[in-house]
């Protein structure tokens, strides 16, 4: 007997926010991403085994 599997559907993407746009597609949403980018930078300066970026 041959059982075929079928593949796993996808999950629809929903965005986090109230503006009707993707994350960072508006001003505020990037400052904010840039930010906690800056700080997280900041904190782990001296840690080799952390690497920090923002997208």
């Amino acid at each position: 007997m041959v059982l075929q599997i079928s593949a796993p559907s996808q999950p629809e993407v929903i965005y986090p926010d109230c503006d009707g746009q993707p994350v960072s597609n508006n001003t505020i949403q990037f400052r904010w991403l840039v930010e906690i980018q800056q700080n997280l930078d900041y904190l782990f300066a001296d840690d080799p085994n952390v690497f920090v970026a923002g997208d």
